[in-house]
């Protein structure tokens, strides 16, 4: 059985000066060119393997490349060096927006979003409304995806996210955001997903809820990945390195 997510010597830089461009030339330089002032890498040397139906946690405080490492799988950010191998669809929920269109509908996104990751729109008028009774937004059909609360896009896009047939779910701390009510709803759904045999990919500081899903955790620090191991031994030495081994959650 092929891996699920296959990743080997995987490299991304970044500049802090974004008005600064790299030229048409280094584009095609590769990991030969050397740094330019103001660039660093945000992950470097990266390698691992998910299996089918695994779950895994990724920690790390902020700025370590987490969210970065998610975007990298889910084919929105390509590697400077490097490369990930994906075998089967994403479904991403990584950033707020969750690649919605601020001037279309509720109604509109769904479709439009739900039709991008290979949704029949059979399937899509027969999950439209199970999507709007989980997003709670039965009175917000009609209204503009730009005019809704943080909290409802964090509703919607979960509502979607988690309908698509994609074998491997993303999920970053954007659920952070939803109420705790909302939250106990959106990790029922992961339960289920779960026990289909989905393949988790799960970014979070909560260290209950890492603890709940995941068996195996990704610890990374300064854009390197420290250690690959079960979550617990993950998690005891992150909160080591961090100074809170007697602050656990």
């Amino acid at each position: 059985m092929k891996a699920a997510i296959e990743v080997t010597g995987l490299g991304v830089r970044f500049r802090r000066n974004r008005r600064g461009r790299r030229s048409f030339k280094d584009l095609f330089a590769g990991a030969k060119r050397r740094n330019r002032p103001g660039e660093f890498w945000a992950l470097r040397d990266v390698s691992f393997t998910v299996e089918p139906g695994e779950a895994i946690g990724v920690v790390g405080r902020n700025g370590q490349g987490k969210s970065t490492l998610l975007k990298l799988v889910a084919g929105v950010l390509l590697p400077d060096e490097g490369k990930v191998s994906v075998n089967g669809g994403v479904a991403p929920l990584i950033e707020l927006t969750g690649g919605f269109v601020g001037d279309l509908t509720v109604r509109e996104n769904v479709r439009l979003t739900a039709g991008l990751h290979g949704m029949t729109r059979d399937a899509v008028t027969t999950r439209y409304a199970e999507m709007i009774e989980f997003a709670e937004l039965h009175d917000f059909q009609e209204t503009p995806y730009k005019h809704l609360s943080n909290g409802m896009k964090v509703r919607l896009a979960f509502a979607v996210v988690s309908q698509l047939d994609e074998p491997i779910l993303l999920v970053d701390e954007v659920l952070a955001v939803g109420d705790k009510a909302f939250r106990d709803k959106c990790y029922r759904r992961i339960d289920e997903l779960l026990a289909e045999g989905r393949t988790l990919f799960f970014v979070s500081h909560n260290e209950r809820d890492l603890r709940r899903f995941c068996t195996r955790g990704l610890y990374l620090d300064k854009g390197g990945l420290v250690l690959d191991a079960g979550i617990s031994e993950v998690l005891d030495r992150y909160n080591e390195d961090s100074g809170t081994a007697k602050k656990k959650a």
